[in-house]
């Protein structure tokens, strides 16, 4: 790496640590990258460089077999660089404003069997059995069983659980109306598991005395009701009791279950789009993967034309 080159980085980390606050470590990362790329350069300036230098240097790291994660975040810091250099005035162009990233795949969803849902459920609901138990801790494990119940129940995302209505647990309907991002209203079944551990939750919080407000997850919080990060906390300690992994449970996989759960049981792609408010049935896609060995066996064993010898 030329003098004029390591003037030009140094320069680069400078302003991230001092405009940006950026930790050692990540000063660190954005050196490796951008080294890695001045090196790949040689003897060329990188005022000089083009767009076509850094594809080739993407196609570089690519036949290096880095994954697309890993590529994306590389040419990431590349185009701070350039952009340094292009605001700074050491470089008459900017040659990665206009580039693409490496085309990411969408990350799988993290599936849970039916039978580790099972295990939560009947862990929640012992808890709210066990003999002895003080008023605040019988309350806290009827909150939790009714949490998850109505979440794998609805499909909810974990927003729109929390600051459910006090009505959602006195409601004589099947379904609830939940409005969701861009303030649209949308059906959501709920079973009698739900509205059972509903009921129940709603007359605990009456023996307590907390029976008045607006939300059916009352909490001393700003916002009223419980928060997100105290339902994923207490969510992962339960999923220790029921023998499964903490760090693979959230209210977010559970959502994920709800509907990987109906796709494998036969229900519409479309039905779950609308059950999960995704406005793009591309979003909802991302659970096919859970239907390749139904529609598989269903192919075998229903086209016309399958060899039957």
């Amino acid at each position: 790496m030329s003098r004029l080159s390591q003037q030009r980085l140094k320069g680069f980390l400078d302003m991230l640590a001092a405009e940006r606050g950026a930790a050692r470590n990540t000063l660190d990362a954005y050196e490796r990258d951008v080294s890695d790329y001045i090196i790949f350069l040689g003897a060329r300036a990188v005022a000089d460089a083009t767009s076509d230098d850094i594809r080739g240097w993407l196609a570089d790291i690519a036949a290096r077999g880095l994954k697309a994660s890993s590529a994306a975040r590389r040419l990431s810091a590349v185009r701070q660089f350039h952009r340094f250099l292009y605001t700074e005035g050491l470089s008459q162009t900017d040659p990665a404003a206009a580039l693409q990233g490496p085309r990411q795949g969408r990350p799988l969803p993290k599936v849970v069997s039916v039978a580790a849902v099972d295990r939560l459920l009947e862990t929640a609901r012992q808890a709210c059995e066990v003999e002895g138990s003080t008023p605040a801790g019988r309350l806290r494990a009827l909150r939790m069983a009714c949490l998850i119940e109505m979440l794998y129940a609805t499909g909810l995302r974990v927003s729109e659980l929390i600051a459910l209505p006090r009505s959602a647990a006195t409601t004589r309907e099947r379904f609830l109306i939940v409005r969701g991002k861009g303030d649209k209203d949308r059906l959501v079944p709920l079973n009698e598991a739900a509205r059972a551990a509903s009921r129940a939750w709603l007359d605990a919080l009456k023996e307590a005395r907390q029976a008045e407000g607006r939300w059916l997850f009352p909490s001393d919080a700003e916002s009223g009701h419980l928060t997100r990060q105290a339902f994923a906390r207490d969510l992962k300690v339960l999923a220790g009791a029921a023998g499964l992994s903490a760090a693979r449970m959230s209210p977010h996989v559970l959502r994920h279950a709800f509907a990987s759960h109906l796709l494998q049981n036969g229900a519409d792609l479309r039905v779950v789009q609308e059950l999960l408010g995704h406005a793009d049935i591309a979003t909802t896609q991302i659970y096919t993967h859970v239907l390749d060995e139904r529609l598989k066996s269903m192919v075998r064993d229903l086209h016309p034309l399958t060899d039957e010898g």
